[in-house]
């Protein structure tokens, strides 16, 4: 029973749910939680699956296909041309770097220069995977960090085609002759010139398919209304660009990225992410769980002293490249330890690179098991690595000099009576309405491409982060008379209201709010100016129902107003509850207290209108 399908299914998916969400948590993240799962589940400790670990994980390195899809339907080609000095400057000068330096370091260890060569290459990979999960959740996708980051992963995901290209070269002629390919592609047997052909020729297919022939496609099946038809040619796009992709020996999820870039100005692109989000975190689950499971500690355990010294010298080698090509790139000094520490792991596709380098025989099994070990462990280092970073460097930021932290802004010194911190949707409409009436505001957001757009407008829009006291040092908090906190990141607001509390007490804090819970997590750090943002659009909305059901209109805008009134005096009563069952009891009160005061304005409303009648 143990090795059906069924249980082994099982088994992966009750890891998944019981270790994720313990991990979440304790604030591990999701990726360590799978982590765990598979280092419980594996051969190391309860044994419920088998050594199959790196079989599973080939399957599961399809969710990283996936989520490279994705990621290209969010990149338009207008946009990745933008970006293409940054990809191949700043990914280019990482690879070519830390490949140098782990070559050198393998150099002095004692190994021949090919095989130091080939580590170097294959070590200087991140995991995609790991880091964009990781900046998703953490909400610093669009952070300086993030931004940074992304070109780096799509130009190491590029290199793995020259790599998987050279690494057979590398190799003795001996070794080549004896080596047989456990995977042959179609491009076996064929001249160099007709490979070449073919790989230029499949990417063709790929960028006219996804620009020319798919939109059709998915138009069609858009007009059969089966929700499951959208979502199976979605799955059929994907494994069908990555079976074209490895038949010819080159990295499916770069075959995938293009696709999805070819989709990404299609009125489809939404409707795509829906259908493929869902396998993706899945199969990203599985690989996550796949590393965890295929630790060998075994080999931990016979060589602790080797693996761990191993894990620690190319952590912080990297580490080492990658900050100083912040430094050069002028990142931010906060940023810049986002940055290199959420890339200094080995990434899933040196699973790949190792393999294919075992089976032509350019590195040795014993070389091959000893750096399968140290990749994984480097993985599940990593969620730690950005913890530490985020609980222990970041928070003691502020004692840093502010010289190296203001390259991160463009703020100049203002005084101006209100500061907007965060000029997404909610913040703009504030701040217009504040121009439109004459009154100046000094803005901050962190979304340059935003900050950019507001600029070409005319606005007055700064770029920082506004949750940094001495940024709002500068922005004027000391002079100014109210702050108005805007950002859409709800942790961030909590951690700004202490820390503008803190250090500029003169400042009225006014504060979105999303909903009841935010708000009473606000109120209870003692603001009192909260503004939930659906609120007031929601009394809007029953306002137009009451009068479409043929409601006067200043019935159902005074109807709206005790709403309004009772509302916020019952938030502030319940956010003393703590307990559950009271809240839940106070809560029922609430609304049918709600009831009696709507129905008794009612009915003085309408012995008012009587009152009127008879004078009249």
């Amino acid at each position: 029973m143990q090795d059906t399908f069924f249980f082994q299914a099982m088994i992966y998916l009750a890891g998944a749910v019981i270790m994720v969400p313990i991990a979440k948590r304790l604030g591990l993240g999701s990726v360590l939680g799978y982590l765990l799962a598979g280092i419980i589940i594996g051969p190391a400790f309860l044994g419920l699956i088998g050594t199959e670990g790196h079989d599973i994980m080939h399957f599961a390195e399809f969710g990283v296909v996936m989520m490279l899809f994705v990621i290209g339907l969010e990149l338009e080609p207008e946009r990745l041309w933008r970006m293409r000095k940054k990809i191949a400057g700043m990914g280019g000068l990482q690879v070519a770097g830390t490949t140098l330096v782990l070559t050198a370091a393998a150099l002095a260890f004692g190994l021949d220069w090919k095989t130091a060569l080939v580590l170097g290459m294959i070590i200087s990979m991140s995991s995609t995977a790991i880091v964009m999960q990781t900046l998703n959740e953490k909400g610093w996708i669009k952070t300086v960090a993030g931004r940074n980051s992304f070109p780096v992963l799509l130009f190491q995901d590029i290199a793995i085609i020259p790599m998987l290209a050279l690494l057979p070269l590398l190799a003795s002629k001996e070794l080549q002759q004896a080596a047989v390919t456990a995977h042959p592609t179609l491009m076996d047997g064929f001249s160099k010139w007709t490979q070449a052909l073919f790989v230029l020729s499949s990417i063709t297919i790929v960028l006219l398919s996804g620009k020319y022939l798919l939109r059709p496609i998915f138009h069609t099946m858009a007009k059969t209304k089966l929700s499951e038809m959208f979502t199976a040619m979605a799955l059929l796009v994907v494994v069908g660009i990555a079976v074209l992709m490895t038949s010819v020996g080159l990295s499916p999820a770069l075959g995938a990225f293009l696709a999805g870039v070819m989709l990404a100005n299609s009125e489809y692109k939404h409707q795509l992410e829906i259908a493929i989000d869902p396998f993706k975190g899945l199969l990203l689950g599985l690989f996550f769980i796949s590393v965890g499971s295929s630790i060998d500690f075994q080999l931990l355990l016979s060589k602790p002293w080797l693996i761990m010294g191993l894990v620690v010298g190319i952590i912080i080698i990297k580490i080492t490249v990658l900050y100083l090509l912040g430094k050069f790139f002028r990142i931010g000094h906060t940023q810049n330890f986002i940055f290199s520490f959420g890339l200094s792991q080995v990434g899933e596709f040196a699973f790949v690179l190792l393999s294919f380098s075992l089976q032509e025989n350019i590195l040795s099994k014993e070389i091959t098991d000893l750096m399968m070990a140290v990749t994984a462990l480097s993985m599940a280092f990593t969620p730690l690595l950005m913890m530490f970073n985020e609980k222990v460097l970041m928070k003691s930021k502020c004692s840093m000099s502010g010289s190296e932290e203001e390259a991160e802004s463009d703020v100049d010194s203002e005084s101006n009576p209100v500061i907007i911190a965060g000029y997404g949707h909610f913040g703009n409409t504030v701040g217009r309405f504040l121009r439109a009436n004459n009154i100046q505001a000094t803005v901050l957001d962190n979304n340059s491409d935003n900050v950019n757009m507001l600029r070409k407008l005319g606005f007055k829009v700064y770029y920082g982060d506004a949750s940094r006291h001495d940024l709002l040092e500068i922005a004027g908090a000391g002079r100014a008379q109210i702050i108005i906190i805007a950002i859409g990141n709800r942790e961030k607001r909590m951690e700004m209201i202490e820390m503008v509390k803190k250090h500029f007490p003169n400042l009225y804090i006014l504060v979105r709010s999303e909903n009841r819970d935010d708000a009473y997590d606000q109120m209870n750090a003692g603001i009192m100016h909260i503004y939930r943002e659906t609120l007031d659009t929601s009394l809007r909305v029953g306002i137009d129902v009451m009068k479409l059901l043929g409601h006067n209109t200043y019935e159902a805008t005074r109807s709206a107003r005790t709403f309004f009134t009772h509302d916020e005096k019952t938030l502030k009563y319940l956010a003393s509850i703590r307990n559950q069952d009271e809240y839940i009891s106070a809560v029922r009160e609430k609304i049918e207290e709600l009831e009696q005061v709507i129905l008794a304005d009612r009915e003085a409303m309408s012995l008012e209108n009587t009152e009127k009648s008879m004078i009249a």
